[in-house]
């Protein structure tokens, strides 16, 4: 059974986390750390594990073998580099770190550790997404020029997300560093080696943090993705659109409907509701298995990845603050 630590409860995904490390019938969880110790004593004390207060003392446990990272995202870099070093494999949230500089070193004394690393990009094992991926490869869609991708929810207006998500002491953002991750590694996936960045992020209902953003991102083979995401929407069914010379995908929700001029990879007539590829486990599974299997960072998954979703992010920022368009 793989050894798996928890640091910290303070991301909201952190207990669901926790759940999925147990359900997958390979790993148990052994300590918790957290800095603030009312929290992470009480979690341990529900996990029925060690709790630690001082982080060296938890990565020196050797009965941690892989840690599973929900610290604040300004955290970030300190701790990975810590796990690293301590030769821990490592899953982590995302976004790895706020800043470019932060993530490439980080991606540089990970790779050095030979250790198994996964940041969590959900969305690229998805049934939509690894379709899309596919006819992309594929050729299918012929000459792209535009995707747009889209999430969110209402964290904000239903009063759900907690307060401290709103420091950007700890979040280095709002629903752009936090949501708007998932449009942006799913962009670079879909489309490579992104050129030209611009975001619009807004405040419509006066959080500290941006609650609404949309970012363009243009890459090297001309095509465009547009993302968008907000915290305050009441329903915001996710959506994946590719349009190409030849195709045209659109995926509302479980709605899914392709058309194109070749449809002989599909049945019936233009508009078609295809089969969709077995959904993959999510990333938090596939980083068990890899640990437990000896068979490395998952494909997609790696500390590369995180560093290059850093860097839509971090630019994504400075287009908004200064109202231009940022050349990558």
């Amino acid at each position: 059974m793989l050894k798996v630590g928890m640091i910290s409860k303070w991301h909201v995904h952190a207990e669901g986390y926790a759940d999925t490390v147990l359900k997958t019938g390979l790993a148990t969880i052994t300590a918790v750390w957290d800095d603030n110790r009312e929290r992470g004593e009480k979690w341990a004390e529900e996990l029925k594990c060690s709790y630690y207060s001082d982080l060296d003392d938890f990565l020196s446990d050797t009965n941690v073998e892989a840690v599973v990272c929900d610290a604040p995202t300004t955290q970030h870099f300190e701790i990975l580099k810590k796990a690293a070093l301590a030769g821990k494999h490592i899953f982590t949230e995302k976004a790895m770190a706020p800043t470019v500089k932060e993530c490439e070193e980080l991606a540089d004394i990970i790779e050095k550790a030979g250790i198994t690393f996964t940041i969590s990009l959900p969305q690229r094992t998805s049934q939509v997404a690894r379709l899309a991926k596919k006819m992309i490869d594929d050729g299918k869609f012929g000459k792209i020029s535009l995707v747009r991708i889209r999430n969110g929810h209402d964290g904000v207006s239903s009063h759900w997300l907690p307060e401290y998500w709103f420091e950007e002491k700890d979040t280095a953002g709002g629903a752009l560093m936090d949501l708007g991750c998932h449009p942006m590694y799913m962009a670079t996936w879909l489309l490579g080696k992104p050129t030209r960045i611009s975001a619009l992020l807004t405040q419509p209902l006066g959080s500290k943090v941006d609650e609404s953003a949309t970012a363009s991102i243009e890459f090297e083979n001309g095509a465009v993705c547009t993302g968008e995401t907000s915290f305050v929407t009441f329903h915001t069914p996710g959506a994946v659109e590719v349009y190409g010379t030849d195709a045209t995908l659109v995926a509302v929700g479980n709605d899914v409907k392709v058309y194109a001029k070749d449809l002989s990879d599909y049945v019936g007539s233009s508009g078609v509701t295809p089969n969709l590829p077995e959904e993959m486990p999510i990333p938090l599974v596939l980083f068990v298995k890899a640990c437990v299997e000896g068979t490395g960072t998952p494909k997609d998954f790696s500390a590369r990845e995180g560093v290059e979703l850093t860097r839509l992010l971090e630019n994504a920022y400075i287009a908004n603050r200064e109202n231009r368009i940022v050349t990558l």
